[in-house]
């Protein structure tokens, strides 16, 4: 059967941009947005590489901000601080804005700008630059590109931080293969540092991309969010993995070669086992940061 997107000439968002879901799609936007407090809850704070201390911070970019989150929770935890928010989804900036102007915040901004093309932004314009899971749209090519532009709008001195994940580790016999699926799609897509494609191997280069584009400094903070059955995440992780396997069934059926009704009956058992007493699941992350050097 032909697929109807085929039929009237609608191309797939991976085939269109380089996000691998759809990014103004409302489930998107609500899976997006439902993460961010669950994040930053179990990192520590929004800032816990600074123990939650900006002094001396007064600009801050947030790079693919997507609806906008963390960018709308640092400025009402720091009203002191300006927050620019850049995303290419002028529906996705639309929606940051309107929550923006719903909750009073002046002192953040969004603006629709493709991270992948130079940042139009002067030299030396902001104190710290922040992106989270960039993976999803970033092909390993474009990575020191970006961070080299990241370095240059960033004043002497001033920092970068970087937030991403890697596969979970579960009990679920469904979830590990849709896992693998995954991993497995993003590889041939040319996102993954996988060497052969059953990892994603973005945590473990992290710091060496930021060293080869000239940053400085380097450290790093793990973290680890347990939604196994019984743990105070189990909800927040099932809701987000309902939505978040759903998002990119279209992508890893069509890269990792899958029938879209094994991936159906994968996603139908992986619920299921998700639920299950016994059920335990981890999803480790890494906060990496780096200075930008005064010479």
């Amino acid at each position: 059967m032909i697929d109807e997107r085929v039929r009237y000439g609608i191309r797939p968002c991976w085939e269109r941009g380089t996000y691998v879901i759809e990014a103004d799609d409302a489930a998107e936007l609500a899976r997006a947005m439902q993460l961010e407090p669950l994040v930053t809850r179990h990192m520590g704070g929004l800032f816990p590489e600074r123990d939650g201390d900006l002094s001396g911070v007064q600009t801050i970019l947030d790079v693919a901000c997507g609806p906008g989150g963390w960018a709308l929770a640092v400025a009402y935890a720091y009203p002191h601080v300006t927050v620019v928010g850049i995303d290419s989804c002028p529906a996705v900036v639309e929606y940051a804005q309107a929550q923006a102007w719903s909750r009073g915040l002046t002192n953040v901004e969004f603006i629709v700008m493709d991270a992948l093309q130079p940042l139009d932004f002067p030299d030396d314009t902001f104190d710290l630059v922040n992106a989270r899971f960039l993976m999803g749209m970033m092909p390993i090519s474009a990575w020191l590109p970006l961070l080299r532009e990241c370095r240059r709008v960033t004043r002497p001195g001033g920092s970068m931080r970087l937030l991403e994940a890697e596969l979970c580790l579960t009990t679920s016999p469904a979830f590990e293969q849709l896992s693998a699926y995954l991993a497995r799609a993003l590889w041939r897509r040319g996102y993954s540092f996988s060497p052969d494609g059953r990892t994603l191997g973005i945590t473990a280069v992290l710091g060496q991309l930021l060293r080869s584009a000239g940053w400085r400094d380097v450290g790093c903070r793990p973290f680890v969010i347990d939604f196994s059955t019984g743990s105070p995440a189990q909800t927040e992780g099932y809701q987000h993995f309902m939505l978040f396997w759903k998002l990119v069934q279209d992508f890893v059926c069509a890269c990792a070669d899958v029938a879209p009704e094994t991936f159906e009956r994968l996603y139908q058992q992986a619920l299921a086992e998700l639920l299950l007493d016994d059920f335990c699941g981890l999803w480790f992350h890494l906060l990496t940061w780096a200075v930008n050097p005064q010479f």
